[in-house]
């Protein structure tokens, strides 16, 4: 069972990493964003890309969190463990579906944008 338990633990660790790499992308390219933001007359739209770009970040590490809980109660299955376990993983699966929405909705209204720039330039 102390195998289940470095296993969760590097399932655990690769979530992490992930969270940590998707911020400092997003913070380097959020900086290079604003630091040229003077020459770009699009900004917003920019900024709305890297939100989608942390989430999806964000919601790839909260999948490895998820499978690091359950890798992790398998090895201690008490009833106490599985229902932490449970609240875990509906907390994370209520952050993840409004977060996977929020992501959905920005996509739809970039190419609504997008449709409309290219409506504008055919017309102009």
């Amino acid at each position: 069972m102390q195998v289940l338990h470095y296993i969760s633990l590097g399932i655990g660790i690769v979530g992490i990493a992930v969270i940590v790499w998707g911020v400092l992308r997003t913070l380097v390219r959020g900086i290079v964003l604003e630091s040229t933001r003077c020459r770009l007359k699009n900004t917003c739209c920019e900024r709305e890309g890297l939100r989608r770009e942390f989430g999806s970040y964000l919601l790839l590490a909260l999948e490895f969190l998820i499978a690091a809980d359950i890798v992790g109660t398998i090895s201690h299955p008490t009833l106490e463990e599985v229902a932490l376990l449970g609240s875990i993983v509906a907390i994370r699966t209520v952050i993840s579906f409004f977060l996977n929405r929020e992501i959905q909705i920005a996509r739809e209204h970039e190419k609504a944008m997008m449709k409309d720039a290219a409506a504008n330039k055919t017309d102009g």
